[in-house]
């Protein structure tokens, strides 16, 4: 009787998990549809005077796939008010030939080309943005990786999020703006075929449930905008600054530089303000496109161990719960809870399964995408999904058993709370 009722207890339970799982994906793919199928157009071009001023800053290193037209893009904001920022750390960096090209064809742009970084710490990108920080004219900053292209709109919606008053749904001010990954793919390579399935379905799926819930900071930093004033009060120790006073905590560094001993100092950036300063986070309706080159299975495979690592130093309760919120794994859940609870067959169950969570995900492709439909959807794209849904548990396991990361050729070793060290070349 007592096994009995254990047994109905677990399969009750599991039950509950499984539509909770439902019910986030579902939120994610209501809340695609409403923020990205229809972008409004902000003008701000004949509006000098009230258009705030922002900085574009735009680390580079080295040639990235799709460079040119990345870099293009912001020059091509429908902003009034604004300058870009490149910063190199080598005089030699080849990304320089394509910074130079641009600066001629854009004249009348106000550009800065800094070279030379400055070292605070182990993340080379934070070594890199250290001096664009303090040369940027504008407060208000917006920081994109080497490897994002953006509409022409991007920056006039983004800046709106910050300066409209009808955005707001909470008293606490807003501390960042960011905008969701969305993969392309110019390179018939299986890795980058993988990598697009999972940010353009799975990830964004998520990544917009969870910032639709706001319960706590969630920042991918391919493309984010905050006041640089903001970043200079924190100290990453994510300990909110009233509690800092009544401790007597002293940090040792302030600003950007206290991130640098971070590898994903976008994330502990997000979090430092979320949870430092109380302020929150608001997604654009805009996408940061990123042109995925040439990627092989095992580039796949080993990019996605390395953030597992990072995140399971950063969020240890997250990172071991993760397997469970999977198509594979929910499914095997639904499937023994409910035949145990209902004796629903499995061959029904689990081919329904699959056929509504490829829906689901489908769907949040289409409204990212900005196309409004599936035509996109081909052979090799249900492939690439379907490959990354049944290697997700072995590259998990891969990842939770080890904390050393190669990150753009060197060697990481993972500390507590995502802080890093350089490990030897030996």
């Amino acid at each position: 009787m007592e096994l009995n009722t254990l047994k109905y207890g677990l399969a009750s339970f599991g039950l509950v998990w499984y539509f909770a799982m439902w019910s986030i994906g579902l939120l994610g793919c209501v809340a695609a549809r409403r923020r990205y199928r229809s972008r409004p157009i902000i003008h701000t071009g004949s509006q000098a005077v009230a258009a705030p001023g922002v900085s574009i800053l735009r680390p580079l290193k080295g040639l990235d796939h799709n460079l040119y037209e990345n870099l293009e893009s912001t020059f091509k904001q429908d902003y009034s008010n604004y300058e870009i920022i490149f910063s190199v750390a080598h005089e030699t960096d080849q990304a320089l030939h394509v910074v130079n090209a641009l600066v001629a064809k854009y004249s009348q742009v106000p550009v800065t080309v800094i070279i030379g970084e400055e070292i605070v710490g182990v993340n080379p990108k934070v070594n890199n943005l250290m001096r664009p920080f303090r040369k940027a004219a504008h407060d208000l900053l917006w920081v994109i990786d080497s490897g994002v292209m953006v509409d022409a709109g991007t920056l006039s919606r983004s800046v709106n999020i910050f300066t409209d008053p009808s955005h707001s749904r909470s008293p606490k001010r807003i501390g960042i703006v960011h905008h969701v990954p969305f993969a392309l793919v110019d390179e018939n390579k299986i890795g980058s075929r993988i990598e697009a399935a999972f940010l353009n379905t799975n990830h964004a799926k998520m990544y917009i449930a969870i910032n639709t819930v706001s319960i706590d900071s969630c920042v991918v930093g391919k493309s984010n905008m905050y006041r640089r004033s903001d970043i200079e009060r924190l100290n990453a120790s994510l300990i909110p600054v009233r509690e800092q006073v009544s401790r007597r905590y002293e940090a040792g560094t302030y600003g950007l530089a206290a991130f640098g001993r971070f590898l994903a100092e976008d994330n502990t950036i997000a979090a430092a303000l979320w949870h430092e300063l109380g302020l929150r986070h608001d997604l654009s309706c805009d996408v940061a496109r990123n042109v995925i080159g040439n990627m092989t299975f095992m580039d796949y495979v080993w990019r996605r161990v390395r953030w597992i690592r990072v995140r399971k130093h950063m969020v240890l309760a997250a990172t071991l719960l993760e397997p469970f919120t999977e198509s594979i794994m929910v499914c095997a859940i639904g499937a023994t809870c409910l035949k145990t609870l209902f004796r629903t067959p499995s061959s029904i169950f689990v081919p329904l399964h699959f056929f509504l969570w490829l829906a689901v995900d489908l769907d949040v492709h289409a409204s990212i995408s900005g196309h409004g439909s599936r035509s996109q959807i081909t052979i090799p794209f249900l492939s690439a999904w379907f490959a990354r849904e049944i290697l997700a548990f072995p590259i998990w396991l891969i990842a939770i058993t080890g904390d050393v990361i190669i990150w753009r050729g060197q060697r990481y070793q993972v500390l507590k709370n995502g802080e890093a060290k350089l490990c030897s070349s030996q």
